[in-house]
């Protein structure tokens, strides 16, 4: 794995979250109400049922819970790649310039750190597939206010997601992405099922 590439990836994942709060005050005025339904009897005592439409909103209380899990969950890989980097006599900004101006450079990584990483990727580490796909599940129910008309935009927005990640990267992503895409897409899969049968 390539440091340019962490450190791109790193450098996105630091930036400023600007468009967070819009989208979520976008997709609260953007409310979709079921048509209603009226059932006619065919005599004189005919019974006129409204049902009720399903009014579905955005949790912005999860949202916000969710989005201040990823910038801590963000700020422990700043932290670990800054702790590498100053046990070699070099700032995180000092790598960024270096990346920027295109020099090469190598990262020595010690026992602690290396254990460390692979925890979080772990199977119930917070970087972990199964953590990481249910974050982003999660999230996608949040923003849609469990709506299941939505969910085909939901996932092509993942997709789309995807793919500029891996552009961020610089090309193909560690396997452990791949493994939580394709546990993502179930979980829209199984998301779709469950709706279709209700």
């Amino acid at each position: 794995m390539e440091v340019k590439n962490v450190m791109n990836a790193l450098a996105y994942l630091t930036q400023p979250e600007q468009n967070a709060g819009k989208t979520a005050e976008k997709n609260a005025a953007a409310e979709n109400a079921a048509p209603v339904n009226e059932n006619v009897a065919a005599n004189d005592a005919a019974v006129y049922e409204k049902s009720k439409p399903e009014k579905y909103t955005p949790d912005t209380k999860r949202i916000n819970e969710l989005l201040e899990e990823t910038r801590r969950g963000t700020e422990l890989l700043r932290q670990l790649v800054e702790k590498l980097l100053l046990k070699q006599g070099m700032t995180l900004y000092q790598a960024f310039g270096m990346i920027d101006a295109g020099q090469d450079f190598s990262l020595e990584v010690d026992e602690e750190t290396r254990l460390r990483a692979l925890e979080e990727i772990g199977e119930d580490g917070y970087y972990g597939v199964k953590q990481t796909s249910q974050r982003i599940l999660d999230f996608a129910k949040a923003l849609s206010g469990g709506d299941p008309a939505k969910i085909d935009l939901l996932e092509e927005a993942f997709i789309k997601g995807f793919k500029m990640a891996e552009e961020i990267w610089g090309g193909k992503l560690p396997d452990i992405s791949y493994e939580t895409y394709d546990a993502v897409m179930k979980g829209f899969s199984e998301w779709r099922s469950s709706a279709a049968a209700e």
